[in-house]
C-alpha cells in the first residue's frame, strides 16, 4: 500500500483513477459539447463505462460489480466529471443513488434481479424521490401506495427524476401511511417496462443537459410485495441513508468540475497577454488563481476524508452524515465559485461557446442544489453538531 497525504491509496486506486482519466480524456471530453448543445442521451460512452466497470465500483462482483471501496469510486468520478458533468451524473446516480442503496437494504432475491445488471452498466437505474411540491420536506409527498393483497398500487406524479428517461429500474419512494408524515413513507423498487408507469415532461435544463431528467407518472401501477425495498414505513430511513452516499458523490463530481475550470484558467492566464504581460502576472489574476486552488483542495481533502468515513461505515454500522454534509456543502460551493472566477478569467472568451468554460459553469451550479441544497446540508451539519432541532 502506498500513501498519498492523508489518505492511503493502492495501485488498484491509482488504476483505477488512470484508467477512468483516460477514458475520460479521450472518450468523453471530445463529444461533451454536442452533447450539452443536443441534450441527448450518451448511450454509447456510458455503455462502455459499464462496460469498464464504473456503474457499480463498490458493488461486490458476485453482483456484477467491480468490487472496490469508496475512496476507488471517488476518484473514477472526479476523473469522469473533469471531462464531463452530465457522464459524472450518471455515473453517481447509479453507484450511489441506485445501488448503494439496493447493496445495503435489498433481500438476496433483489439484488440478483435489480443489482446485478445495473451494477453490471446492463441497465439503468435511477433514484425518486423528489415531487413536484414535495422536495426538501419528503413528508409532504404526495405518491401513494395501498396495500392490495400481495400486491401495492401506486398512483402519483415524482419530478427531477435524474436518468428517469432512460432507466430500466428505479428506486421508489411513496407514501403507504400519510398520517405518519416521513414515517408513512416506503421504498419500492420499480420495473420501468409495466403497465402503469409512463415518463412525462423531460426538464429543459441550465447545465448537465445530456444527463436525462424528467418527470414519471404511476397509474394504479401494480408492484408485488416482494419488490417492496426494506419494512413498510422504513422508506424516510432508506432515502436519508442512500442520501448520505450520494452527497460523497456530489463532492467527487464538484471537485472533478472545479479542477477542469481551474486547469484551464492556469493555461489561460500564462498564455493570454495584456498590456505587454501574461495575465497571469497581474495580482488580480494571481490571487484568483490562488483563491481557486485553495479551495480545491481544501474540497479535496473533505471529499477523500468522506470517502474514508464511508468505508468505516461499512464495518461499524455508523452513519457518515456530517463528513457527508461537510464535503458536498464545501465542495459544490467551491465548483461555484472557481468556474465563476474562470469565466472572469477568461472574460469574453469564458462566455462563449468555443471553450468548455461557460458549460463547466452551468454545470456546476446543480452541485448546491441536487441531493439536498447547501442550505439543508447547513440545516443538518448544525443539527448534527448542536444537538439541537
Amino acid at each position: 500500500m502506498t500513501t498519498s497525504g492523508l489518505f492511503p491509496f493502492t495501485e488498484e486506486h491509482e488504476m483505477i483513477r488512470q484508467a477512468a482519466r483516460d477514458f475520460a480524456q479521450n472518450e468523453i471530453a471530445p463529444i461533451a459539447a454536442e452533447f450539452d448543445e443536443s441534450g441527448e442521451f450518451p448511450y454509447e460512452t456510458i455503455m462502455k463505462m459499464g462496460a469498464m466497470g464504473f456503474m457499480g465500483i463498490e458493488v461486490p462482483e458476485e453482483y456484477g460489480g467491480t468490487g472496490m471501496d469508496t475512496l476507488a469510486y471517488v476518484l473514477a468520478l472526479e476523473e469522469i466529471s473533469k471531462a464531463d458533468a452530465s457522464h459524472g451524473t450518471i455515473m453517481s446516480v447509479n453507484n450511489s443513488l441506485y445501488c448503494s442503496g439496493l447493496l445495503k437494504f435489498g433481500a438476496e432475491e433483489q439484488k440478483q434481479k435489480f443489482l446485478q445488471p445495473v451494477a453490471s452498466g446492463q441497465a439503468i437505474g435511477a433514484y425518486s424521490l423528489t415531487e413536484p411540491m414535495s422536495g426538501s420536506d419528503a413528508s409532504t409527498m404526495r405518491c401513494r401506495a395501498e396495500r392490495e393483497g400481495d400486491s401495492y398500487i401506486i398512483n402519483g406524479r415524482k419530478s427531477w427524476v435524474s436518468s428517469a428517461p432512460v432507466a430500466n429500474f428505479i428506486v421508489l419512494f411513496s407514501m403507504t401511511d400519510q398520517h405518519k408524515g416521513h414515517k408513512g413513507i416506503t421504498a419500492f423498487l420499480i420495473e420501468t417496462d409495466q403497465p402503469g408507469f409512463s415518463r412525462a415532461k423531460k426538464e429543459p435544463k441550465l447545465g448537465i443537459r445530456a444527463s436525462a431528467t424528467s418527470e414519471i407518472v404511476f397509474d394504479d401501477y401494480r408492484v408485488l410485495v416482494e419488490n417492496r425495498l426494506g419494512e413498510e414505513g422504513q422508506g424516510f430511513k432508506i432515502a436519508m441513508t442512500v442520501l448520505d452516499a450520494g452527497r460523497v458523490g456530489i463532492g467527487a463530481q464538484a471537485l472533478g468540475i472545479a479542477e477542469a475550470a481551474y486547469e484551464a484558467s492556469v493555461v489561460y492566464a500564462k498564455e493570454r497577454e495584456a498590456f505587454g504581460k501574461k495575465i497571469g502576472e497581474f495580482q488580480g489574476i494571481g490571487f484568483k488563481i490562488a483563491d481557486m486552488k485553495t479551495r480545491i483542495e481544501a474540497s479535496r481533502l473533505l471529499v477523500y476524508n468522506a470517502a474514508v468515513a464511508k468505508e468505516r461505515a461499512k464495518e461499524s454500522g455508523n452513519r457518515f452524515t456530517l463528513e457527508a454534509s461537510i464535503a458536498k456543502l464545501h465542495a459544490s460551493e467551491t465548483a461555484v465559485f472557481v468556474t465563476n472566477a474562470a469565466v472572469q478569467i477568461h472574460a469574453g472568451m469564458g462566455y462563449s461557446k468555443e471553450l468548455p468554460i461557460e458549460r463547466y459553469f452551468r454545470d456546476a451550479k446543480v452541485t448546491e442544489i441536487y441531493e439536498g441544497t447547501s442550505e439543508i446540508q447547513r440545516l443538518v451539519i448544525a443539527r448534527l453538531e448542536t444537538g439541537l432541532k
